[in-house]
């Protein structure tokens, strides 16, 4: 009961801090460009400052990751983590000058690399059938912090005194409240949070389909998926699995992964480890990592351009359909939690990328260049953003899920660092990328809706690949547990 407790203690402060994050992107968001103008700042700096904060995110997520892959210390990464949060939001409210103002974004940047360390602490944590779930809560929590934060500027606007040599207004307040939550949030975190050891396996129950190998060929051996070359080519592997192997199950069959004679202490150390990161199925979730992500800040950066050029939508229109999308995105990510307990990750992943597609396709015809009274466009308009908003949660949690499973638990945080700087550069890229081309839609939903397919194509070649234990499996004893 004791150990119950303390897990739904640090779930809890789990979601406190992801839904800060998203309040903290929903506060800054909105007034970050008129403060940078009663600093005199061009107009490029907008764009500076909002890419600086994914930037030392992408750029400390996989080190922070790795910190605790060595340390399993998650709790030392969230505090220390953290004190950039405090420190950078302060930065932002003393506001002395738009470089000032740049560099605070970039020291809160690198709070945001913990979120490396949470997954990799999640993933240790639960096993494979309810990982997608858990996910889909936590990215659920940032979801609702992104509603949570404009009703935050509802009264910070309203903020007119001085604090000490420090002028508090509708500009500064939103870096002082975040500063002031996220130095709460550490006695959250000290006396919440607790670096809890996965639940000790039960005895071996092997089920009869795991004696089957993998893939067959002449010698009737099992071939690991390292030897397969992308599109299932096989070369013949001489040595033989581990007597007693044969009938434990082995992810995406990485036998010498999970037990292999010498392990490597660190992705860093050795290239063989990097070959982690290189093998058919990996690749193929972090080409959705970036896909995804890349077309949903295109698609952010397209959809302002086009209310109001055609639709005459101004800023309160506009922020009354980012808060209907995010309610959506909301509800879609609990709809994959329910799907996640009946169908496998990579089925809900092929659901989402057809759903994109379809928005794409629809986007092109109707959206490209809009025509018809204003009922016809705000019906197109929606029915456009609603089915893209509505493939997001699809593909986000499934590919972190099975991101979490075809990789090694051991590394876990740095890999999940991989992926969210993966992330990161899309995030970077998309918003440059669509804002250049908001005059010519054509090219850029077509781009969006080629790169859907192409990973579409790779989905299916790696189908076979993205594999998860089977329903009901119990893990067996390790190398270590046989032979003691």
């Amino acid at each position: 009961m004791e150990y119950q407790r303390k897990k739904k203690l640090t779930n809890f402060t789990i979601g406190l801090l992801f839904l800060s994050g998203g309040i903290e992107y929903a506060v800054i968001l909105p007034t970050i460009w008129a403060y940078l103008q009663t600093l005199h700042a061009e107009p490029y700096f907008l764009g500076l400052g909002i890419s600086a904060f994914s930037l030392t995110g992408l750029l400390t997520g996989p080190l922070f990751g790795h910190w605790s892959d060595r340390s399993h210390r998650t709790k030392a990464v969230i505090l220390f983590a953290n004190v950039f949060e405090i420190v950078g939001n302060f930065m932002y409210f003393m506001g002395v000058s738009k470089w000032l103002l740049l560099g605070s974004r970039l020291v809160a940047g690198v709070g945001t690399g913990a979120g490396a360390s949470i997954f990799g602490y999640l993933t240790r944590s639960t096993t494979s059938q309810e990982r997608a779930t858990v996910f889909a809560a936590v990215m659920a929590c940032r979801q609702v912090g992104l509603l949570i934060g404009p009703a935050c500027n509802l009264f910070l606007r309203l903020c007119n005194f001085r604090l000490g040599p420090f002028e508090v207004n509708k500009f500064t307040s939103p870096g002082l409240f975040m500063c002031l939550l996220w130095i709460l949030l550490q006695f959250v975190v000290v006396a919440m949070y607790y670096d809890l050891p996965p639940l000790p396996q039960p005895p071996r129950a092997a089920l009869p389909e795991e004696r089957e190998p993998l893939v067959q060929h002449d010698a009737g051996q099992e071939e690991p998926a390292e030897r397969r070359s992308y599109g299932g080519t096989v070369q013949r592997a001489p040595a033989e699995p581990p007597v007693g192997d044969e009938s434990r199950y082995v992810p995406n069959g990485h036998l010498a992964e999970e037990e292999g004679g010498e392990k490597e202490k660190s992705p860093f150390q050795n290239f063989s480890a990097m070959r982690e990161y290189l093998r058919e199925e990996v690749v193929v979730l972090l080409t959705a990592q970036f896909i995804t992500l890349f077309n949903q800040t295109a698609l952010e950066t397209m959809v302002t351009p086009i209310t109001q050029r055609y639709l005459s939508f101004g800023e309160l229109e506009n922020s009354i359909m980012y808060f209907l999308c995010g309610i959506e995105v909301i509800c879609g990510f609990f709809l994959v939690r329910c799907l996640s307990s009946r169908l496998p990750d990579r089925v809900i992943l092929v659901l989402g990328l057809v759903i994109c597609n379809v928005a794409c396709v629809w986007c092109l015809l109707f959206l490209a260049r809009p025509q018809g009274s204003f009922p016809v466009l705000l019906a197109e308009l929606v029915v456009g953003v609603f089915l893209q908003v509505l493939g997001l949660p699809f593909v986000a949690v499934s590919q972190v899920s099975l991101f979490s499973k075809v990789t090694a638990e051991r590394t876990q945080g740095f890999s999940q660092g991989l992926r969210r700087s993966v992330g990161g550069i899309a995030t970077i890229l998309g918003p440059l990328w669509a804002g250049g081309l908001t005059e010519n839609l054509y090219i850029m939903l077509g781009v969006m809706m080629g790169l859907l397919s192409l990973l579409m194509v790779m989905v299916g070649l790696s189908y076979s690949y993205l594999v998860e234990p089977p329903r009901g499996y119990v893990p067996g004893p390790s190398q270590e547990e046989r032979r003691s």
